[in-house]
C-alpha cells in the first residue's frame, strides 16, 4: 500500500483515540509507539495507508517540541504523505504554539494551519475563539492546575497569535473555505456542533494540500470520511423495487439531494421490446451523468395484471448490475494504461426491498456480501464477494425500515469510506 495521510501527535493515547476515527472510516492506519523514523520503518507501516506517529513532546520545553516536530512532519512529508493531521490536546495543553508553527512550516511553504480542538461529543467546543470544556473556559477547568502543562489562556488566537474565523448560520463550506484562506497562515475556527465540524472538514477539503488541519478526534472523524470520498470515484447505483410506503419517501428524499432518477411505467416493465428500448436510452443517458453522480433507478407504484414483483425487480436489477459491469469495464481499460473517461464508473450500490437486493447480486454473480459496518442500525454496509464485480461496496435495506433520510446516508457511505 502506499502512505496517504499521517498523524502526528503529541502523546500516545491522542495519537490513537485520532487513529481510530480513521479505522471507522476504512482505512487502513498502523499506530506507531514512536516517532516518524521508526514508523516508517515498521514492516507493518508498508500495510498502511495512515499512519500515525508519536512525538513524546507534551512535555518538552517549546523549542525542543518545536525541533521534534518539525523533523517527524519533514520526513513524513519526504515518505510521500499527501495528507497531514496535528493531532493537539483538546484541552490546549503542551507546547501548543511551538508545534503548531513547527508542524505549518515543515509542512509546506504556503501551508494555513486550520486550528479547532472542539470535540462537541466529548464537551469540547469552541466559540468566539475561546475553548470551552462542558461549558467552561478551560482555564477554569483542571487543565489549569496541570502539575506538567497548566493551560494559562482559554482564549486561543491569543495563545497562536493567529486569526479567528467564527461561526455564520448556513454558511456553505465554500464561503467558510474563503474566509480561511483570506485569514492568514494560523486561523482559529469556532465549532460547537457536529454540524460545524462537518462543514469545516468540507472547508478543509476544499482548500486542498494548503490545509493543515489541526484538532482532536473531533475535527479527524469528519475528515477520515472526507479524503476517503476524495479518493473514491465513481457513481452510486440506488435500486428501490419496494412499494413500502417508507421506500417511497426515502426515494424522494434522495431524488430531493439532486439524484438522477429514472423510472419505467408499468407497462415498460411488463413488455419485453419496451424494456429494451428504454433500458437502453438509461443506458445512454447515464454515459453523459456526472462521475460522481447519485443514480436511482425506481420502481414505479402501483400494479398490471401479470406482472408481478419479483418480475420486477429482476428487470431493475438486471438494469443495475448492466450500469456497473460497464463502469467496471472502464476501470479496466484505466488499468491497461488506456485512455479511461471516468463517466460511466461505478462506486458502489444501495438496493432496497429484499427481491431487488436479491436481483441485483444475481446480475453481478455474486455470492453474498463481506460486512464491514452499517449505515445504521439494521442497515448493513459490505462489499460483494464473488463474480465480476467482487469488492464493490454495496448497502442493503429492508423496504419499510430507516428514516426517510437513509438512502442520502447509504450513499454517503458508500462514497466517504475507504475499501
Amino acid at each position: 500500500m502506499t502512505l496517504f495521510i499521517a498523524i502526528v501527535a503529541d502523546d500516545l493515547t491522542g495519537s490513537g483515540d485520532t487513529a481510530v476515527q480513521f479505522v471507522r472510516s476504512g482505512w487502513p492506519t498502523q499506530l506507531s509507539v514512536g516517532r516518524a523514523e521508526q514508523a516508517l520503518a515498521d514492516p507493518a507501516a508498508s500495510q498502511a495507508e495512515v499512519v500515525a506517529v508519536t512525538t513524546h513532546s507534551r512535555a518538552l520545553l517549546a523549542e525542543q517540541a518545536a525541533a521534534v516536530v518539525r523533523e517527524d512532519v519533514a520526513a513524513l512529508r519526504a515518505a510521500g504523505v499527501k495528507r497531514l493531521y496535528k493531532k493537539v490536546d483538546s484541552t490546549l495543553r503542551g507546547a501548543f504554539k511551538a508545534e503548531i508553527d513547527a508542524a505549518r512550516q515543515a509542512w509546506r511553504d504556503d501551508a494555513i494551519a486550520v486550528v479547532c480542538p472542539a470535540f462537541p461529543d466529548t464537551g469540547r467546543t469552541v466559540r468566539g475563539g475561546v475553548l470551552y470544556v462542558n461549558g467552561k473556559p478551560v482555564t477554569e477547568t483542571s487543565a489549569a492546575t496541570d502539575p506538567v502543562t497548566p493551560v494559562t489562556e482559554s482564549h486561543i488566537p491569543t495563545l497562536l497569535g493567529g486569526a479567528q474565523v467564527e461561526i455564520v448560520a448556513d454558511e456553505t463550506p465554500r464561503s467558510l473555505a474563503d474566509r480561511i484562506l483570506a485569514a492568514g497562515d494560523v486561523v482559529v475556527v469556532d465549532a460547537a456542533t457536529a454540524q460545524d465540524m462537518d462543514r469545516l472538514a468540507r472547508a478543509i477539503a476544499l482548500i486542498g494540500e494548503r490545509a493543515l488541519p489541526v484538532g482532536s478526534g473531533g475535527l479527524a472523524a469528519p475528515l477520515a470520511r472526507l479524503w476517503a470520498g476524495a479518493e473514491s470515484q465513481g457513481s452510486v447505483v440506488v435500486v428501490v423495487t419496494s412499494q413500502h410506503s417508507a421506500a417511497r419517501r426515502q426515494a424522494a428524499a434522495l431524488q430531493a439531494d439532486g439524484a438522477r432518477t429514472w423510472s419505467p411505467t408499468l407497462a415498460q416493465l411488463a413488455d419485453d421490446a419496451a424494456w429494451a428500448e428504454w433500458s437502453a436510452e438509461v443506458c445512454q443517458s447515464v454515459a453523459s451523468a456526472s462521475p460522481q453522480a447519485t443514480l436511482l433507478l425506481l420502481a414505479p407504484e402501483g400494479r398490471l395484471a401479470g406482472l408481478d414483483s419479483g418480475a420486477v425487480a429482476a428487470r431493475l436489477g438486471e438494469l443495475a448490475g448492466r450500469l456497473i459491469r460497464r463502469g467496471l469495464n472502464a476501470d479496466e481499460v484505466g488499468r491497461a494504461g488506456e485512455a479511461a473517461d471516468s463517466t460511466g464508473k461505478v462506486a458502489g450500490v444501495v438496493a432496497t426491498g429484499g427481491d431487488g437486493a436479491s436481483a441485483v447480486l444475481a446480475a453481478l454473480q455474486a455470492g453474498g456480501i463481506a460486512l464491514v459496518d452499517e449505515v445504521t442500525g439494521g442497515v448493513p454496509l459490505g462489499t460483494l464477494t464473488g463474480g465480476p464485480a467482487a469488492g464493490l461496496p454495496i448497502v442493503t435495506k429492508a423496504g419499510g425500515f430507516g428514516t426517510d433520510d437513509v438512502l442520502i446516508r447509504a450513499a454517503r457511505a458508500v462514497r466517504e469510506r475507504r475499501f
